[in-house]
């Protein structure tokens, strides 16, 4: 597929969200960035800030199934992947496949839930497959995990533990909207109770996975030069160096940070990478792989405030 191609998709992608999503532009941003690039989303932020609903209509823009999670403190790992159930009448085990056998999956509030639980999408999101009772499972190509969470210190909820953060693309935490912005919302969103589906709203299917699937292969074609590659590469190599992280991003993290790159290049309709791309990135794809000093934190700095001070410290290329 031509660039051009992916940008105009993105574009019509953009169009269909913003008829019931106001602002929010570059969590949207985001989201595209990370399906482009066959990864998943953490999106992070207080109660009523449009995350169910964002996630919502972007799955419906796209015509891919479309499956959602509410994460609850009894959800078990079989509420998620499925199970094999006997059956009486052939007196064989068939399987009975979870709500996580769809193309993208909503994990509302994912940190509700105990962390055993969590621990079931682990393979999903790596390998995309699904092991169950010894026999592996394939998931869709375009399997993509869109997750929802309260922040950390509300009551109710369970941190997220490493490894299953280090699955997701990307952290976003998502502010809340400017005044004209929630203006705007109550506008058009104060003459009800209860929330409209995304139909309500008009949002139709308009990118099909075949479309989906040949801009995910020409994303990976998007070249990315020595010098840039360098760039991430001293980045990341600066999370384990400075004493106000216990703990650094992986080649993993770089490895990501190059992809979304990619495609965020590609979303802009540019077949090659810029130190910009990088920049823009690298703060959402590390947040949640690094983990603050103690000392760090006794001197009041946050794990966003470090990075950023990494980013703007580390020499990019001309």
């Amino acid at each position: 597929m031509d660039i051009n191609a992916i940008k105009t998709l993105a574009g019509k992608i953009r169009g269909e969200v913003g008829k019931a999503v106001i602002g929010q532009d570059d969590t949207v941003d985001l989201m595209l960035t990370a399906l482009f690039s066959a990864g998943h989303i953490l999106l992070e932020g207080p109660p009523g800030t449009a995350k169910t609903l964002l996630t919502q209509c972007f799955a419906a823009a796209i015509k891919l199934d479309f499956g959602r999670i509410q994460f609850t403190p009894d959800l078990m790992p079989g509420d998620v992947l499925g199970s094999n159930l006997f059956n009486f009448q052939t007196s064989e085990f068939s399987l009975t496949k979870g709500p996580i056998f769809t193309d993208i999956l909503l994990a509302d509030e994912i940190n509700r839930t105990p962390p055993k639980t969590q621990a079931a999408l682990l393979e999903a999101m790596q390998e995309r497959t699904v092991t169950i009772d010894g026999k592996s499972h394939r998931l869709n190509d375009r399997f993509t995990v869109i997750a929802t969470q309260n922040p950390i210190e509300q009551q109710g909820t369970y941190p997220l533990p490493e490894a299953q953060l280090d699955r997701f693309l990307f952290k976003h935490v998502l502010a809340y909207p400017s005044r004209e912005e929630e203006l705007a919302i109550v506008a058009g969103h104060g003459n009800r109770s209860g929330m409209k589906t995304a139909a309500a709203f008009g949002v139709e299917p308009i990118v099909t996975a075949e479309e989906l699937n040949e801009a995910v292969e020409s994303v990976s074609q998007v070249r990315v030069q020595d010098d840039i590659v360098s760039y991430i590469v001293d980045v990341v190599r600066a999370t384990r160096e400075t004493p106000a992280l216990s703990h650094g991003a992986s080649p993993r993290a770089a490895a990501a940070v190059a992809a979304a790159a990619r495609a965020k290049a590609a979303l802009e309709g540019r077949d090659y990478v810029l130190p910009d791309d990088v920049k823009t990135l690298a703060l959402p794809a590390l947040r949640h792989r690094v983990i603050l000093s103690p000392a760090a934190e006794i001197e009041g700095r946050t794990t966003d405030e470090t990075l950023i001070d990494i980013i703007e410290q580390t020499a990019a290329p001309r």
